[in-house]
């Protein structure tokens, strides 16, 4: 199969639903800018509300004639959109260069994930059976089968936007559902036109999957509210998540929901401090800090203090700052003003609190250089907030207990590392953790299509990936055969 992913300056200037390019009813359009010079790169159609009822409408006419497909015919789409993705893979790094500001290796990162999510959805069409259940009756036979769930509403973010939109996307369509896709505004590209480019060559029906690019603030409502969405994927802020988790429980919509993080990284006193440094740079600064699963606060022994700030600074002193097309680039660019302002703020904040910027904290145009901040508390402004940059703030602790106090002390709870030599020790403090995903000796950056996926507390509600979103993304249906007459007692 031959795919022509769409030219970002050339060809985004559409919706796509019900299998047709077509134009907003609103008439208008909205400028995409890169981070990289804040050029405008695309002008893709501004979104209204009667866009979205035409997206929900084509996606709940097709759903019908969808989920009545084959496992085999299902199963062929998706191959064929992994096959597309993996023949355009420098493309598609190339696009989430210049529209998000991804450097190379993220964007080869965030590839490869969008390939696992969708390999793994190939062969969800055949774990899509029914089973048989015992009865106190006599001569009947219970059976127990699972259905899709309909229409699925997807909301994603800018940050990962290929791979956290397939995420929802492939096991969607791979269980019989239909989707409706509202990108971000900042990355409609990457997160919502490409992907139903792909998934159009690849011959899927028309209406399965739809795309309503345009502001969260004039269509977010309606695409979380609408009437025919039965389930709603939702990756973002908790503060976005909260609103969009009202407007979907009003219509008793299922939710599939990964919000913020405040992440801490747990540096136990018996560390190989180099190891644990090694981990907490790429766990800190991997797109630019940009990833709700990053680290946001290094808690680190009081013992192994000095030596961790010390070797901290030292290795994010050598990380290049730049471009993120060019090949050596680490740190690229920050996705738009509001952000990096948002970043300098916080740093501000909490230097006025009493914390230390031992290294970088200086900012040119949309490239902010990695920050390292000690002699922080947990109440200090780059701790208490999901910082989301690149930022790492070190907070000192005295015990385990302390340790696990401090992570804990959090709305938050999507995920967290402890490191140590002990392994018995550190998957101790690990459980105590309260996070959805804890990772021991390791940083809490990682992925896998066959493990579920979410948070606790106000970082969401829901998982993704394997059972858990087969359970969202169906519903089952008891059906009882009786084989004989039965007996009634009257």
């Amino acid at each position: 199969m031959s795919v022509q992913l769409p030219d970002l300056a050339t060809d985004c200037q559409n919706l796509f639903i019900d299998g047709t390019w077509c134009s907003s009813v609103s008439g208008k359009h909205l400028p995409v800018s890169t981070p990289i010079d804040r050029s405008e790169i695309a002008s893709v159609p501004m979104g209204c509300d009667e866009d979205v009822d035409d997206a929900y409408r084509a996606a709940a006419d097709a759903q019908d004639e969808w989920k009545e497909k084959s496992p085999s015919e299902r199963k062929a789409v998706l191959e064929r959109v992994l096959e597309a993705v993996k023949d355009h893979k420098d493309a598609l790094v190339s696009a989430l260069a210049v529209e998000g500001g991804s450097t190379k290796i993220k964007g080869r990162i965030e590839v490869e994930n969008t390939l696992g999510f969708i390999d793994h959805s190939t062969n969800l069409p055949f774990e899509f059976f029914g089973k048989t259940g015992p009865s106190p009756i006599p001569e009947r036979e219970n059976k127990i089968r699972r259905t899709p769930t309909g229409v699925v509403g997807v909301i994603s973010p800018w940050n990962f936007p290929l791979s956290l939109t397939m995420r929802a996307v492939a096991p969607a369509i791979a269980l019989g559902n239909s989707v409706v896709i509202k990108p971000s505004s900042k990355t409609p590209i990457t997160g919502g036109l490409i992907i139903a480019r792909l998934f159009e060559m690849a011959g899927l029906p028309d209406g399965v999957i739809n795309v309503v690019t345009g502001y969260g603030s004039d269509i977010g409502d309606d695409m979380a509210a609408h009437t025919d969405a039965d389930v709603i994927a939702f990756t973002g802020s908790t503060g976005v998540g909260r609103r969009v988790s009202k407007f979907a429980a009003e219509q008793l919509t299922e939710q599939a929901m990964e919000l913020g993080g405040n992440n801490p990284h747990i540096v136990l006193d018996d560390s190989d401090v180099e190891n644990a440094v090694e981990a907490g740079v790429f766990g800190t600064f991997l797109h630019q800090g940009q990833v709700c699963i990053s680290i946001n606060r290094h808690l680190v022994h009081e013992s192994i203090y000095d030596e961790y700030i010390k070797a901290l600074t030292a290795r994010i002193d050598n990380l290049p700052v730049g471009d993120p097309r060019d090949d050596e680039t680490v740190i690229g660019p920050i996705i738009d003003e509001g952000q990096r302002d948002e970043l300098a703020d916080y740093i501000s904040r909490t230097v006025e609190q009493g914390g230390k910027v031992e290294t970088g904290g200086d900012v040119e145009n949309l490239y902010f250089e990695p920050t390292v901040i000690s002699g922080v508390t947990n109440e200090m402004a780059v701790a208490c907030n999901e910082h989301f940059g690149p930022i790492a703030p070190v907070i000192p602790f005295s015990s385990d207990e302390e340790a696990v106090q401090i992570a804990n002390d959090t709305e938050y709870g999507l995920a967290a590392s402890v490191y140590g030599g002990n392994l018995d020790r550190a998957k101790t403090v690990g459980k105590r953790i309260e996070a959805g995903m804890v990772h021991i000796n390791d940083q809490p950056i990682n992925s896998n299509p066959r493990v579920p996926f979410g948070g606790k507390k106000a970082s969401g509600m829901g998982q993704f990936n394997g059972k858990a979103i087969v359970r969202k993304f169906t519903e089952p249906q008891w059906i009882s055969v009786q084989n004989e007459p039965r007996t009634y007692p009257f």
